[in-house]
């Protein structure tokens, strides 16, 4: 059934993009002066979740790498940690630069210094760039000469609207790409390539890649991940040799399901402890889980960056919900 599992993981970067030719040139136009010895030209890119954003400046900084040797990039996530220290720590060591640094000890100076210092031009990709706990850290990045920075999040406007007017007047002309969801269509061509990627041929019926496509409602995460849920649930169970529609209905609560743990394991150190204590109280008010918090951290960040962190929680990720407002809110975490 399955040929190579990690073409069915939502983060593997494929060999080709499928329909998104336009922002491929786009990203890859901002990026050709590093090939002259330049310095690139800062990009951000937006859209809604399961578009490709990472997908897409992977890829490119991935194959503009191979064409020009002049080159080092490194990617990080802020969701797994969105201090200065940890980004830039995340930065280095994806770059393969400054080995002997620690995310711990060493002084955010060391990593720019490095950074400054590298053999080769720097492309840096930062995911949810909104989570960003210090703004001071696109600053840095910024002023170093050598640095192009590709910054990713859902929310044009909302990013602009928390970041400190100097970072804001310099990234008010960076290069800026928009994706939008996929259409059905789009998501069957992107299945299709997840399928001769990952699975044996004649392994799913073409109703079933039709289903998931619209089920996934134009969000290509979801999608690879039910297809994958399909296949794993083919794979285990000796009475079934093809993914069908109904395995694929059974599978999708198990598929969200994955997607959520997924994203709970990428959770940085206080997030992931507001999020657990939400999870095992199965219901809590506000003002008890930030003093349960508060209980639990060993530094424990300002209430205004924990109310950051569960808006992300919420608003992007989907792996909270809340109800009331003010004193009299609670959190949970869905059902499936």
């Amino acid at each position: 059934m399955i040929a190579n599992a990690r073409a069915l993981r939502p983060s593997h970067i494929p060999s080709d993009l499928y329909h998104r030719d336009a922002k491929i040139r786009q990203l890859a136009d901002a990026l050709e002066p590093i090939a002259d010895g330049d310095t690139g030209e800062n990009t951000l890119i937006f859209g809604p979740s399961g578009t490709g954003k990472t997908t897409l400046a992977r890829f490119v900084v991935r194959e503009f790498e191979r064409e020009t040797l002049d080159l080092r990039w490194g990617y990080h996530n802020c969701i797994s940690g969105s201090s200065k220290s940890e980004v830039l720590f995340g930065i280095m060591r994806d770059a393969g630069l400054g080995a002997d640094l620690r995310k711990t000890g060493s002084p955010t100076s060391s990593f720019l210094d490095r950074l400054r210092e590298s053999d080769r031009r720097v492309v840096v990709i930062i995911d949810e760039v909104d989570v960003l706990e210090d703004d001071t850290t696109l600053q840095a990045l910024y002023e170093i000469p050598n640095v192009t920075i590709v910054a990713i999040t859902i929310d044009e406007d909302d990013l602009f609207a928390h970041l400190d007017s100097r970072v804001q007047s310099r990234f008010r002309s960076a290069e800026t790409i928009h994706l939008e969801r996929f259409t059905h269509n789009q998501l069957v061509d992107i299945l299709q390539a997840r399928i001769r990627a990952g699975l044996r041929p004649g392994t799913i019926s073409s109703d079933a890649i039709d289903y998931i496509a619209d089920v996934a409602a134009g969000d290509a995460r979801e999608a690879i991940g039910i297809l994958r849920s399909g296949a794993r649930a083919v794979s285990k169970d000796d009475d079934l040799s093809k993914i069908t529609v109904e395995v694929v209905d059974d599978n999708r609560t198990a598929a969200r399901e994955e997607i959520h743990l997924e994203r709970v394991e990428d959770l940085g150190t206080h997030k992931r402890l507001l999020y657990d204590i939400i999870e095992a109280a199965g219901e809590v008010p506000g003002t008890e889980l930030h003093g349960t918090y508060e209980q639990r951290s060993q530094n424990p960040k300002a209430k205004s960056t924990r109310r950051k962190y569960l808006k992300n929680l919420e608003e992007k990720y989907g792996l909270i919900e809340s109800n009331g407002n003010g004193r009299a809110k609670v959190y949970a975490v869905p059902g499936f």
